[in-house]
């Protein structure tokens, strides 16, 4: 992708989501406005009485449209609900956005119009991220509603209300079915991307990403409701609260192995490795805790875990932070993902304590914030792979290259050649061998630098006389091997004669008189050669030069050195 496509994907992104939050609310905007009133179930009382109850003297009153936390009775919670005039007829949607776990009953009068949850899979209605009731043209729209939010171990969530036609309700629950799919497959996407690049590169720092992402949409599949109704898993209905509790307790603890080796906690901030650290082992200590049975044991880990929960979460943000700062490229990406998200999930708690009521789209927000996470964070996983890959490269092109010269080492040359080799004979291939003339003697009147500048400039004017695709290396000291695909024994000799003159014409003087020279010896592949008999046979080859006087090249047949061309220098 383009620079250009990188700078504006995330605005063009941004408005995407802006849009489908818009369709997701838009909604609102068309629903009934209702009046509402709640107070906790007393022991033994009937529905007609809380409604005749009500219309003698209204229980207190709050906004259905803003959000509101019931209190967490054992005996449960009574909502009486009402529209007020101008009345319209046909039938109506009653929703209840972020319920929680609890069952919701509906009443006529004594009548039970029905009872349901999140995690019902009954005969009734079920809406998809709410609770919904349909109320029927024979319910009047002028007759007050009663809601009974039935007591559960779990606190109920902070509710808001709303009642719609048919049409306002399946364009709005469209929208957030939109939505909410759009943020989830996001970030199972990404959670499966990152374990095949785990798989792949075998390295843990994607694995743990994954772990996270995974426990993370967990998390708001279930406080949604999406894991239930549209995906019907029935096999998690009544394990929500505990899952839930896991799911958030073991996501910091991924999160913390996740950042420790993405930010490289040790290296740019090493003394909160340990703090860091501490928190992933922590967490599912007190999931062990839960999962006890011990009253205590069980209350102490209920009461520690949204505490260590937050903590943890801050801890990370300043770890990251740190290592921002210190030049650690990727906690950058690190910050860009998790504060936001850090500072929604802040929020979302505010909320459960009656705080931030205006802002009903918080709870939706986060699972779009989790989408928004994933990009970001898998987006900074791929500049890491493309990183390592980088350095790999590099390290792999270090090993494989000669220090001085910059051509292929020997070993390197080798297995190059053995690839090449192994294509068949389909082709044929010729070795060249090298070796300069006198090159002790250079060492030793000029001094070892110059003997180094002359291998630089003689590795150069190889190289520029080769072909790229020809494999050109460093043998050891003053000898340099290269391999010709598609050559014959007459063009190797051609070309073995022109490196022989390029050689000589380079400035680099072995005495006041001579000029550095090169012996070749060339070696032609046979059925019966392998790299090291080819190499063997070019170097007797070359040998034979040198005692027919240097600056020349020799072929190898089959029995040795057949054929003598002498360079004459121009």
């Amino acid at each position: 992708m383009g620079f250009c496509n990188r700078r504006y994907g995330w605005a063009i992104r941004l408005l995407q989501a802006a849009t489908l939050c818009g369709l997701l609310f838009a909604g609102a905007a068309g629903a009934t406005a209702l009046l509402a009133n709640a107070r906790e179930v007393r022991p033994g009382e009937q529905p007609t009485d809380v409604l005749a109850e009500a219309a003698q003297r209204p229980f207190p009153s709050f906004d259905p449209t803003l959000l509101q936390v019931l209190p967490n009775s054992p005996n449960g919670t009574w909502v009486v609900v009402r529209t007020p005039p101008p009345w319209t007829r046909g039938e109506r949607v009653l929703s209840v956005r972020h319920p929680g776990m609890g069952t919701i009953s509906l009443y006529d009068g004594n009548t039970l119009v029905a009872s349901t949850s999140l995690q019902d899979f009954g005969t009734a209605l079920h809406g998809h991220g709410r609770v919904i009731f349909s109320l029927p043209e024979s319910i009047p729209a002028s007759r007050p509603l009663l809601l009974k939010f039935h007591g559960s171990a779990s606190p109920a969530g902070a509710v808001t209300l709303s009642l719609d036609s048919w049409p306002d309700y399946l364009r709005d629950d469209g929208a957030w079915m939109v939505f909410a799919t759009g943020s989830f497959a996001v970030m199972l996407t990404m959670a499966l991307m990152a374990l095949c690049f785990a798989l792949i590169l075998r390295d843990m720092t994607f694995g743990w990403y994954a772990a996270y992402l995974l426990c993370y949409a967990l998390i708001q599949g279930l406080r949604s409701g999406f894991v239930f109704h549209p995906l019907e898993l029935q096999s998690l209905a009544g394990a929500a609260d505990v899952l839930g509790d896991a799911a958030t307790a073991l996501s910091v603890s991924f999160a913390a192995l996740f950042m420790l080796r993405f930010a490289r906690v040790d290296e740019y901030v090493p003394l909160l490795r340990t703090p860091v650290l501490s928190f992933a082992v922590v967490m599912p200590l007190l999931m062990i805790l839960r999962a006890t049975g011990v009253g205590v044991l069980v209350n102490m880990a209920q009461l520690l875990l949204q505490p260590l929960v937050l903590l943890g979460a801050l801890l990370l943000l300043v770890a990251g932070a740190f290592a921002a700062a210190r030049g650690s490229r990727h906690a950058w990406f690190f910050l860009v993902g998790w504060t936001p998200l850090l500072i929604l999930t802040a929020l979302c708690g505010a909320q459960l304590q009656g705080m931030l009521a205006a802002a009903p789209w918080l709870p939706d927000a986060a699972i779009g914030m989790g989408a928004f996470e994933a990009i970001v964070l898998s987006i900074g996983l791929s500049d890491r792979a493309l990183t390592i890959r980088h350095d790999r490269d590099r390290a792999r092109q270090l090993a494989d290259s000669d220090p001085l010269t910059g051509l292929l080492n020997r070993r390197a040359w080798t297995e190059a050649a053995l690839d090449v080799l192994d294509q068949g004979l389909a082709r044929p291939v010729a070795v060249l061998f090298f070796d300069l003339d006198h090159f002790k003697a250079l060492n030793d009147r000029h001094g070892h630098a110059a003997g180094d500048k002359a291998l630089v400039a003689v590795a150069a004017a190889l190289r520029q006389e080769l072909r790229p695709s020809d494999l050109l290396g460093r043998y050891g000291g003053e000898e340099f091997v290269a391999l010709l695909q598609g050559v014959d024994k007459e063009n190797a000799m051609q070309i073995a004669t022109r490196l022989c003159r390029r050689v000589h014409r380079l400035d680099v003087h072995v005495s006041t008189s001579d000029m550095l020279t090169v012996s070749i010896g060339v070696a032609m592949r046979t059925p019966a050669d392998n790299v090291q008999s080819l190499v063997e046979r070019a170097d007797a080859a070359m040998y034979s030069a040198k005692l027919s006087g240097r600056n020349r090249a020799v072929c190898a047949g089959h029995l040795g050195p057949v054929l003598v061309r002498r360079s004459e220098a121009r």
